[in-house]
């Protein structure tokens, strides 16, 4: 079971629905959860588990280079018909769950399954370098857009959407900074690979700093409360620490510091909505 989760990578799904719930609860500025809300932070975890599961087919040989005991399929602790199965059933469960909040929510629930099944063996190989990650990081962005989407207010989702977006790109050039050997494998066109790793340490600092500003001015411009910028203080200091570690030539261990952001960044804009 503990193998399984690691597979469809449990804590992002809670991630991406606690994000769903979010954009709802922002959208509605208040902390309820009508039936098409819930439906989709389901099809969030059901496309989720079809997207990760289905990048772990993809990376499976860089996996045994990158990571060769902390993935399960890459390790052999998970046969490939599993791993099929996870990635069927999680399709299922999306479309299903999706299908009752609305059509629009089937088609951007789709369109964003459709981006993690190009991510691997096209966007990363085949596109511009940091095309992929841009990709990834539109579609890991969208879990607050989704929810406001469910509950009929898409436009109240467009602030977390942005910043997510933004600080997940910072993550995934950082993530690429670590995976260099196993992307070189299989011949990715990262940022790392085509700028080389400091160039590509510079860039994502650049990223970095510029999202400190951003996360001021959106959520001021959509008239978010005071209780956002008390949050959020917290997620930009440890932005700000990434963006001098990243500076500083200190690529490692940075995506912990990101994801924890995101998290704080989170509360920050549900707070900024309903406190």
């Amino acid at each position: 079971m503990i193998d399984v989760l690691r597979l469809v990578r449990g804590r992002n799904l809670l991630l991406a629905a606690a994000g769903v719930l979010a954009g709802g609860w922002i959208a509605l500025g208040a902390l309820t959860t009508p039936r098409e809300l819930a439906c989709a932070a389901l099809a969030a975890v059901g496309f989720g588990v079809a997207g990760n599961v289905l990048n772990d087919i993809w990376d499976t040989a860089a996996d045994r280079v990158n990571r060769p005991g902390a993935r399960p399929l890459a390790a052999g602790r998970i046969a490939r018909g599993t791993a099929d199965l996870c990635v069927v059933s999680g399709a299922l469960v999306g479309v299903a769950a999706a299908a009752l909040v609305s059509g629009t929510a089937v088609l951007v629930g789709l369109g964003a399954l459709a981006v993690m099944v190009l991510y691997s063996p096209v966007l990363k190989r085949r596109g511009p370098p940091g095309g992929g990650n841009v990709a990834v990081a539109l579609v890991a962005g969208l879990p607050p857009f989704y929810g406001a989407l469910a509950v009929g207010r898409p436009a109240a989702g467009l602030v977390p959407w942005t910043l997510g977006a933004w600080i997940h790109l910072v993550r995934e050039i950082v993530k690429d900074l670590d995976d260099t050997a196993g992307d070189r494998t299989l011949g990715r066109r990262t940022l790392p690979l085509a700028l080389g790793p400091r160039p590509a340490e510079l860039v994502a600092a650049v990223l970095a700093a510029l999202f400190v500003p951003l996360s001021l001015v959106l959520p001021a411009r959509a008239h978010y409360g005071a209780a956002y910028f008390v949050v959020a203080a917290l997620a930009q200091l440890a932005v700000v620490l990434v963006a001098s570690r990243l500076l500083a030539g200190r690529a490692r261990r940075n995506a912990l510091l990101l994801k924890g952001a995101m998290l704080v960044g989170l509360v920050a804009l549900v707070a900024g909505r309903v406190a």
